[in-house]
């Protein structure tokens, strides 16, 4: 063999390689991200999200793709955007949003693992139980409907001489009234699903002597946040909140679970399952951290003094 003919066999040889080997690399994982919400008011649930999955060794465009579909507070696009994503073939779905985004997706298939935020996820079906949950399906509960009664006890201690207390509801999903009429607290329910209807809903309550209000766990309310602060500001109507977000956008007081802690365990969970993890295998895990926040500027603006006992209490005070 001629030198040349050798210098050239031994140079394509060396090409080949890393062809053969790109071509025996496998594919990377796709995740399917459903939720119920909106990109821009769920931005840092989302980056929780992110930092879930890098604690457990995943990086979105590095070895890890994510398809996203959002419903944008639209629950009836959730079964269509869900069967969107089987289709796509995803190795797993991270249902966010709320129950309604993981009812939909557990209505969509039984093989695709999938991994979600709810309120109740035994009473909802989605479970067989939080220890052994069964099936394709775990996640993280948020307990709201648990924390509703204690949420409306500290709306009373912040405001004790409100007589007529209302519930912001949404009929299109989980709601907490139920929770409250069973621990005692039966209350004027004032309802909204759709952008347009809070301004009336407000305006009932105040045609009602509504004189505070409890603003329920609803998650097509946490990406309208800012439009019902605005009303509760502009009806001078001091209202307590499920998550500390509506409080850093001027609500009054919020007492719930932290959102981005609970989507950082929803991704540590979407972790654990690409690398092998069965959902039935997984217990439903609790929040890690509650969170009671105050706004003292609102709460000035309605002329209202927090009562040093639950300012001492506070995890997060905005002055």
């Amino acid at each position: 063999m001629r030198r040349r003919d050798f210098i050239t066999l031994l140079g394509g040889a060396a090409a080949a390689r890393p062809l053969a080997a790109r071509a025996q690399q496998p594919a990377m994982p796709v995740i399917g991200f459903l939720s119920s919400g909106s990109p821009g008011p769920f931005a840092q649930m989302l980056a929780a999200f992110h930092q879930g999955l890098k604690d457990g060794g995943y990086v979105e465009g590095q070895n890890v793709a994510i398809e996203y579909r959002w419903a944008e507070g639209y629950y009836d696009r959730l079964s269509t955007l869900a069967a969107d994503l089987v289709r796509r073939q995803v190795g797993v779905l991270a249902a966010t949003g709320g129950t309604v985004s993981a009812l939909a997706a557990k209505a969509t298939t039984t093989t695709i693992p999938i991994l979600f935020v709810a309120a109740d996820p035994v009473r909802d079906g989605l479970v067989a139980s939080l220890n052994r949950p069964g099936g394709n399906v775990t996640g993280v509960s948020v307990f709201s409907a648990e924390l509703a009664p204690k949420r409306l006890q500290l709306l009373r201690e912040l405001v004790p001489k409100a007589g007529k207390i209302a519930a912001l509801t949404n009929p299109a999903s989980m709601d907490e009234p139920e929770a409250l009429t069973r621990a005692g607290f039966p209350l004027l329910t004032i309802t909204a699903e759709a952008e347009g209807d809070f301004g009336p809903a407000f305006i009932q309550a105040a045609q009602q002597g509504v004189e505070a209000l409890l603003v329920t766990a609803d998650p097509f309310f946490n990406t309208r946040r800012a439009q019902i602060v605005a009303l509760a500001t502009r009806h001078s109507l001091p209202a307590a909140y499920p998550w500390r977000e509506y409080v850093e956008a001027g609500g009054l007081m919020s007492y719930g679970t932290s959102l981005p802690g609970t989507y950082r365990q929803v991704g540590q969970y979407v972790s654990r399952v690409l690398k092998g993890d069965k959902p039935a295998d997984l217990p439903v895990q609790n929040p890690i951290k509650f969170e009671l926040a105050i706004n003292l500027k609102t709460a000035k603006a309605l002329g209202l003094t927090v009562p040093p006992t639950l300012l001492a209490r506070a995890d997060e005070v905005i002055e």
